[in-house]
């Protein structure tokens, strides 16, 4: 009898072992190996499969409280980094590192649920006053992917445990991605037809390991988990200091 090949074969510590890698490939193009464009490229898929987590997290967290007040933290200390990283300044208060981001998020995610809990129509109402004050909100406070952001967290969080959530969540994807986020496009000719590829579209390929998720948490403790936050204020202010050193 023939065996097929298990797809669901990522747990939540495998995908963020690969949103940190693939966001370090993005953060060292911007930094310390600049003109590598590849490296951006395939950083686009780090985003959303934070953003999944981040949906995740809310419904497997057993004290929500704890949960925002330790993610708004690690955003207070990693806005010198972030800052520094972006633009070589402490103090830039045009730009908000992407914990901010997911603060906001889970804020109106704890609001679609308790409109859950009311009623469907209730539901349906806080879901688009969610969308439009989440979107809104991120644009506001300049949070990184600004309300774009906002949009794709709430877009694992609606399509979580619907019937062919996929549809939904590639439809969601292509949309932000494609359609809404603007960026570099890259050109190019088959049989004499010119086509534009948005270099952001890459971020819909993100879908391939979060489709391959199966609900299982992998490797856990206090110290992973903290590794696990630490890991983006450390990493930016490590390429910040790098590319002080060698741009001297």
């Amino acid at each position: 009898m023939v065996k097929f090949i298990n797809l669901k074969c990522l747990n939540s510590f495998n995908l963020k072992i690969l949103a940190m890698i693939l966001m370090l490939c993005d953060h060292m193009w911007a930094t310390v190996i600049p003109g590598n464009q590849w490296l951006t490229d395939i950083g686009r898929i780090a985003f959303p499969i934070f953003a999944f987590q981040i949906a995740e997290g809310y419904f497997h967290t057993k004290d929500f409280k704890k949960y925002m007040v330790r993610l708004f933290i690690f955003a207070l200390i990693s806005e010198i980094p972030f800052n520094l990283m972006y633009v070589g300044s402490a103090i830039y208060p045009f730009h908000q590192n992407v914990i901010f981001t997911f603060c906001i998020a889970l804020i109106f995610i704890r609001f679609m649920e308790w409109g859950k809990s009311k009623n469907p129509y209730l539901r349906i109402l806080t879901i688009i006053i969610s969308c439009i004050c989440g979107y809104i909100l991120g644009n506001i406070t300049m949070t990184d992917y600004f309300g774009y952001g906002i949009l794709t967290v709430f877009l694992f969080y609606i399509f979580r445990d619907i019937k062919f959530a996929w549809i939904g969540q590639l439809i969601g994807m292509i949309i932000i991605n494609v359609f809404m986020l603007e960026g570099v496009t890259y050109q190019f000719n088959i049989f004499g037809f010119t086509f534009d590829f948005p270099q952001q579209a890459m971020a819909v390929f993100a879908l391939i390991p979060i489709w391959m998720y199966n609900g299982k948490q992998g490797p856990h403790s206090k110290k992973i988990q903290y590794i696990y936050y630490s890991f983006y204020p450390v990493h930016m202010l490590t390429l910040h200091l790098i590319r002080t050193l060698i741009t001297r």
